[in-house]
């Protein structure tokens, strides 16, 4: 009988252990990818802002067919779903987005790049 009631006990902790190590994978997967989600949505606005910066006529404080003097808003280059930094050009911003959670290959953070053209929607791609 104590045979018995010992390999229970054993064989219950190893049960515990294993969901234990499912449940801590699947919560630093969900973590991961909802940072990536909320990088990509922070893009999207930043994205918005770029578009009407470029649409607004220059005498109303906006670019006038160019994103040339566009610049991300201080208040919204560091959140606290991750970084951002965009590179301006004429016809064109490349908006990166580095966020908080490491990424698919787990040391480096996971990082989205958007492209922004004056027509249509911008074009996303997810680095890690």
């Amino acid at each position: 009988m104590g045979q018995q009631q010992l390999l229970l006990i054993v064989l219950g902790v190893i049960i515990v252990g294993i969901a234990v190590v499912v449940g801590i994978n699947v919560f630093t997967a969900s973590s991961m990818q909802a940072n990536r989600d909320a990088v990509i949505s922070d893009l999207t606005n930043l994205a918005s802002m770029a578009q009407q910066y470029y649409r607004k006529p220059s005498a109303l404080g906006g670019g006038g067919n160019t994103f040339t003097s566009w610049t991300i808003p201080a208040s919204l280059d560091t959140t606290g779903n991750g970084t951002y930094s965009a590179t301006v050009a004429a016809q064109s911003v490349t908006l990166v987005g580095l966020g908080n959670e490491n990424g698919d290959d787990g040391t480096n953070p996971v990082k989205a790049t958007m492209t922004v053209t004056p027509s249509g929607a911008p074009s996303t791609v997810i680095n890690n």
